[in-house]
């Protein structure tokens, strides 16, 4: 069992309220929740990274406890290891590109110097061919070269699973067709679990693997793929 999520979340908004009740377990080294915008994913997969606490559940990953609302467990996500990917990339405007994925590397929250340099850091921008573009910052990147920088600084941590939240949608079509294979590639060659939420079918039909179907904060559907 690599995952297993089983938790509840109530969210309210004014007069709103929204429940997420999400549930399955899974042996899948590429799991994909598929499902409509405002269906939970989002919140499903802040709470595995540890950015939303639910209200009660477990959540495990490869047989470690990350939560546990009856045994009082709730580490932290830095302890978590796992690297999230956010739907807008999350890169920091004022560091450059060296900087940004040295980021990942650090516990605390100084900057790298801008000339930071490590036997990893050198690893990633050369997996990811942003050497030419090491020195720029995140504003002079194109959409696809400033994804490369968010997974680079995602992966140089060696983490557990890679979350990644709907990570192709900001790109054009013909961008998203070229990164979903670069990332399908780059997956494979490294054997890390990757967990992705997305509204988009054919990123489902790339990555599972294991597709679960999410509608109204719950798992109504899965298959294999």
């Amino acid at each position: 069992m690599y995952f297993h999520i089983d938790i509840e979340k109530t969210l309210r908004s004014g007069q709103r309220e929204f429940k997420l009740k999400a549930n399955f377990t899974s042996n899948s080294g590429r799991i994909v929740i598929y499902g409509a915008s405002g269906a939970g994913k989002s919140q499903m997969l802040k709470a595995v990274a540890g950015l939303m606490h639910p209200d009660r559940g477990v959540i495990e990953l490869a047989g470690k406890r990350l939560f546990d609302s009856v045994a009082g467990i709730n580490i932290t996500p830095q302890k978590r290891r796992v690297a999230y990917l956010f739907q807008d990339y999350a890169l920091f405007p004022h560091l450059n590109v060296r900087q940004n994925i040295a980021f990942g590397m650090q516990g605390g929250w100084f900057n790298p110097k801008p000339t930071a340099n490590s036997e990893a850091l050198e690893y990633w921008l050369d997996a990811f061919e942003l050497r030419a573009v090491a020195h720029q910052p995140p504003s002079q990147l194109s959409g696809g070269q400033r994804q490369r920088v968010a997974l680079a600084r995602a992966l140089i941590a060696n983490p557990a699973a890679l979350l990644l939240d709907e990570p192709f949608a900001a790109l054009d079509p013909a961008l998203r067709v070229r990164m979903r294979a670069e990332l399908d590639a780059l997956q494979q060659r490294l054997g890390i679990p990757m967990l992705l939420i997305t509204h988009d079918p054919d990123d489902a039909n790339t990555f599972g693997g294991h597709v679960l179907t999410m509608s109204d904060g719950a798992i109504i559907e899965e298959r294999h793929v």
